[in-house]
């Protein structure tokens, strides 16, 4: 694909196959995905691909928790909820989403299952679960940096014909994770991608999101004309 097709072509995928990715495949995309930029070429990231068992016990863990109101334990400052046009773009996606799916507003139920699979990360095969080395804690260039390799990482993705989301419902009981993605204590755990082949006939697949015109995200100084 051309880089370009894939920048404007790439969606969250939140609607899988229920078809294994092949492990080499998955070794690919993870390998372009190390090409990212990071500080002084630190690298300060790690990946663990779950899947199968693990993976499911991971779902359970994550979802009964979550249900039984355990408090959210990632392992990353939080910010709170958006507000401002902040929130008010997370409502617009939202909206978008529920449009596509046929959820009401006011139907409880749905939403509630909606958000479920976001605790189930999706039900997609796998889960990569995007870590850094524990001693770059508290280190916010550590994370920018995790962040470039997770872009890498969606992007090289669609490049091979797979989908992914970020899903940072997916490692909210950040202990389950941990222990059935067996996590070592040296590592401190960012974000999960959710990853598999698209469902063709998952209408949330199709939903592109917005972006803001380039004119409100850039400012040229010392430019002529």
């Amino acid at each position: 694909m051309e880089f370009d097709d894939v920048i404007l072509g790439r969606r969250s995928i939140r609607g899988f196959k229920d078809e294994p990715v092949p492990q080499d495949l998955l070794r690919e995309v993870i390998g372009l995905a190390t090409r990212a930029p990071s500080s002084m070429n630190t690298q300060p990231w790690y990946f663990h691909a779950v899947a199968g068992d693990a993976l499911d016990r991971i779902r359970q863990g994550n979802t009964e928790r979550n249900l039984a109101g355990v408090p959210a334990s990632r392992e990353i400052r939080m910010h709170g909820p958006y507000d401002g046009v902040h929130r008010e773009r997370q409502k617009a996606i939202a909206v978008q989403l529920f449009d596509a799916m046929d959820i009401a507003w006011s139907d409880k139920e749905r939403r509630k299952d909606w958000v479920l699979r976001g605790f189930r990360q999706f039900d997609a095969p796998v889960s990569i679960v995007v870590c850094f080395d524990k001693s770059l804690d508290n280190n916010d260039i550590a994370i920018f940096d995790c962040g470039a390799v997770v872009n890498c990482l969606v992007n090289a993705a669609w490049s091979r014909g797979l989908g992914a989301v970020i899903n940072g419902q997916g490692i909210m009981q950040s202990p389950v994770v941990r222990e059935h993605a067996g996590i070592p204590d040296d590592q401190i755990i960012m974000s999960c991608v959710a990853m598999g082949f698209p469902r063709d006939d998952f209408a949330a697949n199709d939903v592109v999101s917005t972006r803001r015109p380039v004119d409100d995200v850039v400012s040229f100084v010392g430019f002529d004309g």
